[in-house]
């Protein structure tokens, strides 16, 4: 797909692939180097262990120090048990919004920057313009590690990072961070008419739970010094529970999936530790007189992503700033993979189509208005970045 596409055309055919989390995205990935091949692109790809998922790596332009990376997550989340009025899969205008899975988040803005693409070789790139495209976002920030690790291999030292995360077409310079974890406890079991033979696991489940509200609590009544976020403090949430095999057995297993969403000047392992200090010295003890040393309660770490803190001097968030003409940064409370580039030496900004409330949901949408919006922000980049 060579020829001159229009922006819609190109949010048409990347929210064609479901690149739902669970599904491999190297048809996406195989459309769009094809695509960029005309236009001289230099392209790696950065497989996930078992060869099924790429980050992709593509640059248009001189070979040289000084580009800027437009970074998109290419997986979309489920559409399963929700309530789609049309194909999710297929782009339907109406009402001055295209309709789909991912035209929200945030298939839009790779899409907008791709079909310019055209524009920016006929303007004559005097630095590189790069696409960092990743996958398994929606799932933790999973792809987006191995491509930055290989970025210093594959291109010059770019001047810094976008990431098109929808914000209405707002600079966002900071973000709260994310950690997602496992806690499992291990009991005894026992008739349930003889419970004192046996531990419940369940019980102890939720005493770590409750404690976890504590910790929640103190969370909000902390605070958030810097005045910025909404809600204006880290936030900690339970996310499922399973336990138990029958209600006349004393349960000797109970785990539960839960959450905190740091501010990004916290420590993001301080909560984790306090928990796991108090789940050792303080229930684990007891746990065992019951149910004897094989009893154990055990966390595991499924996410760790970093939270974007805005700084004095950053040169993505002033370049954003002079692209879309707005007076200052703001927040968001969501998490994204541009914490993980600044973690990397990598100066970003997050900026992009789209309202992050019609994110996740049935019936998702960009509005045409905030694809041109897009369209005059890339147009005022090729200003920047072209003879």
């Amino acid at each position: 797909m060579s020829e001159r596409v229009t922006p819609r055309q190109m949010i048409e055919k990347l929210v064609s692939f479901d690149t739902t989390s669970r599904n491999s995205n190297l048809e996406l990935i195989s459309f769009v180097e094809d695509y960029l091949a005309p236009y001289g692109a230099r392209c790696t790809r950065v497989y996930n262990d078992d060869g099924t998922k790429a980050n992709l790596i593509a640059s248009i332009g001189p070979d040289v120090e000084g580009g800027i990376i437009l970074s998109g997550h290419t997986d979309v989340v489920p559409v399963d048990g929700q309530d789609w009025k049309t194909d999710p899969f297929s782009i339907v205008e109406k009402d001055g919004k295209l309709y789909g899975r991912g035209t929200c988040d945030m298939k839009a803005f790779s899409a907008i920057a791709l079909a310019l693409v055209p524009e920016f070789i006929e303007r004559d790139l005097q630095v590189p313009l790069h696409f960092a495209l990743s996958y398994d976002e929606e799932i933790g920030c999973i792809g987006v590690h191995g491509l930055v690790a290989q970025l210093p291999g594959a291109i010059p030292s770019p001047r810094c990072v976008i990431v098109g995360e929808p914000t209405d077409m707002k600079v966002i310079s900071a973000n709260k961070g994310m950690r997602v974890f496992r806690t499992t406890v291990t009991g005894k079991e026992s008739h349930s008419s003889l419970p004192a033979n046996g531990a419940s696991a369940i019980l102890y489940a939720t005493e770590l739970i409750n404690h976890i509200s504590m910790l929640k609590q103190e969370m909000i009544d902390k605070g958030d010094s810097s005045g910025r976020f909404d809600p204006p403090h880290t936030t900690m949430s339970i996310g499922l529970i399973n336990g138990g095999t029958a209600i006349n057995i004393v349960p000797r297993e109970c785990s539960f999936d839960w959450e905190y969403r740091p501010l990004p000047q916290e420590d993001v392992d301080n909560l984790r530790d306090e928990f796991i200090t108090h789940a050792d010295t303080i229930v684990l003890p007891r746990l065992r007189v019951e149910a004897g040393e094989d009893a154990s309660i055990i966390t595991e770490d499924f996410v760790r992503v970093p939270g974007l803190l805005g700084k004095s001097g950053n040169p993505a968030e002033e370049l954003a700033l002079k692209l879309t003409g707005a007076n200052r940064a703001e927040t968001v409370s969501y998490a994204a993979e541009a914490g993980i580039f600044t973690d990397a030496g990598l100066p970003s900004v997050i900026c992009g189509p789209g309202s992050i409330e019609q994110a996740h949901k049935p019936n998702e949408f960009v509005t045409l208005e905030q694809v041109e919006m897009s369209v005059i922000f890339f147009r005022k980049l090729m200003d920047e970045v072209c003879a």
